[in-house]
């Protein structure tokens, strides 16, 4: 592009992308950090000199052997506080100093603790209609307990073009921005909604979404092929349509076995991680627990005490006896082998058990010291291509982690609230144990219950989260735990690549471009975005994006040349972009290029819809 469109591209991106950051409370945000840097080794999970833990809220305020070391609101009697002074008799950290601004930090959360407040009790459960007013109620109450003030509430423009991008994952046409705000007003929100969980854009865009949450972004080239050409993508596609329960749906990925037609393709999930059962039960433990297990595998988690490296090892012999078939997409399972042993770090040998973070413990015979023998009594039907163990190990786990399991709805509504609202109630998201606490506790518990209450119905939770209070808010400066304000959130590739086809007047799927935005812009949902040199040279020279900016008879760029007014020219191409109008220095700013471009009005037009559709309010959720 010209050096004249790369200024407007920079002038139209003021506004740079930001992470989620911040915490749940001074504790998980900087004091627990202080701890486990300074502290844990000595006083955590691996030893506890003194009697003394401090990995968690909990075992700090016990104390150990010497008795408590935080008094509430006390910092003077504190000998957390007394042990950390230059010149204490114990000092802490042993042959290090906290810096100043260290230990004011941990004073001052002393100081700011209050033995009362410690003792509240939680509040007894509480009954909502649904989704909607049980969000809009305690996230309310957040605000008020924290001397929060919300940010006031997007305009239906950007609330219409937020919603389609979230459930439909594209931006609207004008004809579609146009027919909502023709409707009632008083019903045209949930209307559009329901219109649009309706339709067959949302299974696509949970597909797109729920591929990349569940398997990552393919690392090959035909990775993504072959997910569609073995039937993933039209499992995950056809489950989202006919709203199947997401227990069941979980159920069938575990199990991978196609006892039904519309099971077709769930094996995938195992079928790709070739035949290696530590990848499995990684990828496994983030859906069923809401929490990654990689971290115990050789001794228990450092810092999550509730993870063991039973837990670990477990849910690995779960999938030992798995095997895919050779010229299927089918995995196999073998009806004997996988009684390992795995060795803790006090190099004790311990057997792997079926053993689940839930506490339960699937009882299986253990063969001892006798050889097993395989033999076709032990298989359902013996001839079978693909022959199913009549004691399978895989069912066993798939069973016990879809039913009576209260993680798996935790899991389930933390990860679409962070999919919808840029962050999850635990953040991050797939690390949901004792140690990171909910912003909001007791919205985080209502909304598991009432989802696994609700048969685990995806859609139902959604549509009440979409046509919360909350969802609707602009940008604030409040932290973002506290979502008084929306938190910014980079569209996908796949987002892209629709909305800007239907910027530049075109039907919105286009397979080469929807790949080559993949490829230069492959993150969902980053934690930290940080933009690349290889990403800025996608949006200033795409080849597959100036192929749909080309002017022709029926898109944006031609129907922009056809007008004549530079006034009417930047008001259409903000309306086709944004779907706003412009203010009077975005007007006057593009009136100066359109004079400095007049003998090439065409190639004006397509430059400055290439500078605002690769501008921050494009490439970010509105």
């Amino acid at each position: 592009m010209r050096t004249a469109v790369l200024a407007l591209w920079l002038l139209l991106s003021a506004v740079q992308f930001a992470g989620a950051a911040g915490a749940d409370a001074l504790w998980a945000s900087k004091i627990q950090p202080l701890f486990d840097v300074n502290c844990v080794k000595c006083h955590g999970i691996m030893q506890q000199k003194s009697g003394l833990e401090l990995d968690t809220f909990e075992t700090v305020m016990k104390g150990g052997d010497d008795g408590v070391v935080v008094v509430p609101g006390k910092p003077q009697d504190s000998l957390i506080i007394k042990n950390i002074t230059p010149d204490s008799d114990q000092h802490m950290p042993p042959k290090k100093q906290l810096s100043e601004a260290d230990q004011k930090l941990l004073h001052d959360w002393v100081a700011g603790l209050s033995a009362a407040k410690l003792a509240k009790k939680p509040h007894p459960p509480r009954h909502f209609k649904s989704v909607t007013p049980a969000i809009d109620t305690l996230i309310s109450e957040g605000w008020k307990e924290r001397a929060v003030k919300p940010a006031a509430e997007v305009d239906d423009r950007t609330w219409c073009r937020r919603v389609y991008l979230d459930l439909a994952g594209r931006i609207n046409t004008p004809a579609e921005l146009q027919a909502f705000l023709d409707a009632p007003r008083s019903s045209r929100r949930a209307a559009l909604v329901d219109r649009l969980l309706a339709s067959n854009e949302y299974p696509v865009r949970m597909r797109e979404l729920w591929d990349v949450l569940l398997m990552g972004r393919p690392k090959r080239e035909n990775a993504e092929d072959r997910r569609k050409k073995n039937g993933w993508w039209a499992f995950l596609e056809n489950s989202f349509r006919d709203n199947r329960p997401w227990d069941d749906m979980v159920h069938a990925i575990l199990l991978a076995r196609p006892i039904q037609p519309k099971d077709e393709g769930a094996s995938w999930f195992l079928y790709e991680r070739h035949n290696d059962p530590q990848a499995i039960a990684e990828a496994v433990a983030p859906v069923i627990y809401g929490a990654k297990i990689n971290c115990a595998q050789c001794h228990d988690h450092p810092l999550a005490r509730e993870i063991k490296q039973a837990h670990y090892w477990g849910l690995v012999a779960a999938y030992k006896r798995c095997k895919n078939v050779d010229g299927t997409n089918e995995v196999g399972e073998s009806a004997i082998g996988g009684f390992d042993n795995f060795t803790n770090l006090k190099k004790e040998s311990q057997p792997a058990l079926l053993s689940l973070l839930t506490g339960v413990t699937i009882k299986e015979e253990q063969p001892g010291d006798k050889k097993e023998e395989d033999s076709d009594d032990k298989y359902i039907d013996p001839k079978a291509k693909v022959r199913v163990p009549k004691y399978s190990r895989r069912a066993a786990v798939a069973d016990a982690a879809t039913h009576n399991n209260p993680l798996l709805a935790r899991a389930f509504v933390n990860r679409i609230w962070w999919a919808f609202l840029g962050r999850g109630i635990v953040q991050p998201a797939d690390e949901m144990t004792a140690r990171n606490v909910p912003s909001h506790p007791e919205l985080l518990d209502w909304l598991a219950k009432d989802f696994a209450d609700h048969k685990y119905d995806v859609r139902r939770e959604i549509r009440g989260i979409v046509l919360s209070r909350v969802y609707a808010l602009g940008r604030s400066d409040a932290p973002p735990e506290t979502f008084a304000g929306a938190i910014e959130r980079p569209l996908s590739a796949e987002q892209l690549a629709r909305s800007w086809r239907i910027a530049a007047g075109l039907p919105p799927e286009d397979d080469a471009l929807r790949r080559a935005t993949i490829a230069a812009l492959p993150d969902v949902l980053p934690k930290d975005y940080n933009a690349t040199y290889q990403q800025a040279q996608f949006l200033a020279d795409s080849k597959p994006l100036a192929e749909i900016l080309k002017p022709s008879a029926t898109n944006t760029v031609m129907r922009l040349t056809a007008l004549s007014d530079p006034t009417a020219r930047t008001k259409e191409a903000f309306l086709a972009t944004y779907a706003r109008l412009p203010d009077a220095e975005e007007s006057a700013q593009a009136k100066a290029f359109f004079k400095a471009r007049s003998n090439e009005p065409a190639e004006a037009d397509r430059d400055l819809l290439w500078a605002m559709m690769t501008s921050a309010e494009f490439l970010t959720m509105p």
